[in-house]
């Protein structure tokens, strides 16, 4: 995976949380920069994890991790969900 350098804007008072040289702290950033981006469905958990180098698996795993869910939304939507996916399957 090729790199680049970021520059970015950060209150003075961040300056001591943001550290270089630990994969694990920048694989986290870089995964929370991209979360916004899988949120509004501008990238796929794939491509995000594409880009970061990584197993979707994990990245899934790593945001779990965090508390963000891999399936956004209640139970309600869950079982509309579940209950469209069963009404197509018994029709084909």
């Amino acid at each position: 995976m090729e790199l680049t350098t970021v520059a970015i804007k950060v209150p003075e008072s961040m300056h001591d949380f943001i550290t270089e040289n630990r994969c694990r702290d920048e694989l986290v950033r870089n995964a929370l920069i991209l979360y916004p981006y899988i949120k509004d469905l501008t990238i796929s958990h794939g491509r995000a994890a594409e880009i970061l180098g990584i197993p979707k698996e994990r990245l899934i795993a790593l945001y779990g991790d965090m508390g963000i869910p891999y399936i956004d939304g209640d139970a309600n939507m869950l079982n509309e969900e579940l209950a469209a996916y069963d009404a197509v399957r018994r029709k084909g």
